[in-house]
């Protein structure tokens, strides 16, 4: 099996059991537990700051117990969490079963990213990444056509248990099918030697310590590089996924059912932008272009594709599917950045240090998606007291436009060159 899919149906999961509660909140938990916008928040809020804690251990967890066992551990824990959200009778339950989520699936990425990093050399791994985090939206497409109905059907308290038992149920596929390449029993002495053909910098370290201590990372400028593009991007994608629903329930009356299509065409809208954005900048790396000049023109045409999102709500005022395509097209931008930021860690790193960087970027993009998400919270309770709550969300949108564009004009300050850390 391509070690890209076995990420890509992982990932999907992931993001199917993030995602419910989005699709519940405001037809049956809202209603039934009397949330405000801040209470909701508060929700997301716990998610996010245990996800961020996750981060801090799982890269370092995996980086040492290896990729195969790291992945079931977050797996199991993960899949649980989600069937637990059924068994939550308060607000406190919920935030107490967010915080367990979100902590186990900060395992994610680290050991996906790993797993790229050991199966794939350098100009393939953009589009590898872009495969395996298309399942962030397959997992998005999947939960707003099946979620609202499971819970008409058989209650909101079932939809948690059955998104929840498809990662316990991959978990086989995981362990039957997956092995690093030194310990794959099919794989050939050419598939290996291609596999390692452009890890000469590396191997030129292999005899250095395996254990890499993160205050020792914290010292590069590489690792803060790749933080900061996570910490203003990463909000974003925390945005769409968790007040999307809300969003089109508000502004356009949207219930139920009547916002699984359009969910699902901006999240398969985004799925393209995941595969095509990791492939540019390969297809510029085959062209002959230096590493980094693709990579970082890769991610300033995404950047500019999140522009648009400044004009959702105003050409939604004509007809809401503009808006829907708008912000498709922003999503589309995120997913395609997203695999190419993913790839600049193994650009820039031994595959020893690879998923502990991931974790310490993810960390400082779940602190970036806390913040996003107080600020929401704040905002639409405060116009929403005052009848207004479209401007808040437009204030929303304002700040996600520009995230990227900031981002990346960090990214060049801090590595013009990105040069290749040795450890």
């Amino acid at each position: 099996m391509d070690h890209s899919v076995v990420g890509f149906f992982a990932t999907t999961i992931n993001y199917l059991d993030r995602q419910v509660i989005s699709l519940l909140k405001d037809d049956y938990l809202e209603p039934l537990f009397g949330w405000t916008e801040t209470d909701y928040a508060n929700i997301v809020i716990a998610f996010q700051i245990t996800y961020a804690l996750g981060m801090i251990g799982s890269g370092f967890i995996i980086d040492r117990i290896g990729t195969k066992f790291g992945y079931a551990l977050a797996l199991i824990i993960w899949s649980l969490a989600a069937i637990g959200h059924a068994f939550a009778v308060s607000t406190g339950g919920f935030m107490a079963a967010r915080a367990v989520l979100g902590f186990s699936e900060a395992g994610n990425f680290p050991a996906a990213i790993k797993t790229v990093a050991e199966w794939f050399p350098k100009k393939e791994r953009a589009l590898a990444a872009g495969i395996f985090n298309s399942g962030t939206n397959i997992g998005a497409i999947i939960a707003p056509l099946s979620v609202p109905l499971i819970a008409g059907t058989l209650g909101w308290e079932w939809a948690f248990i059955i998104t929840g038992a498809i990662g316990l149920i991959w978990l086989l596929f995981w362990w039957l099918f997956y092995d690093s390449p030194q310990k794959h029993k099919k794989i050939s002495t050419e598939e290996y030697n291609y596999i390692h053909s452009d890890d000469i910098e590396d191997e030129q370290f292999e005899d250095a310590p395996a254990k890499v201590k993160w205050l020792k990372l914290l010292g590069y400028r590489q690792t803060w590089a790749f933080a900061l593009l996570k910490f203003f991007t990463d909000p974003v994608w925390w945005f769409m996924l968790f007040w999307l629903p809300s969003f089109l329930n508000k502004q356009y009356g949207m219930t139920k059912l009547a916002l699984a299509f359009p969910i699902a065409v901006v999240y398969t809208i985004a799925m393209f932008g995941s595969i095509a954005g990791g492939w540019l900048s390969g297809y510029f790396i085959h062209r002959g272009w230096p590493l980094y000049k693709a990579r970082r023109t890769a991610l300033l045409i995404f950047a500019l594709c999140a522009l648009p999102m400044l004009a959702a709500q105003w050409l939604g005022t004509f007809h809401y599917w503009y808006a829907v395509l708008i912000i498709g097209l922003a999503a589309s931008a995120h997913q395609a950045w997203s695999a190419n930021i993913f790839t600049t860690v193994s650009d820039m790193f031994p595959k020893k240090a690879v998923a502990s960087v991931v974790g310490i970027g993810g960390m400082i993009g779940a602190i970036g998606g806390i913040l996003i998400a107080r600020t929401a919270g704040l905002l639409l309770d405060h116009y929403k007291v005052l009848g207004k709550i479209e401007t808040g969300y437009y204030i929303m949108f304002i700040i996600c436009a520009f995230a990227y564009i900031i981002a990346w004009s960090l990214f060049s300050l801090l590595v013009p060159k990105m040069p290749k850390v040795k450890i």
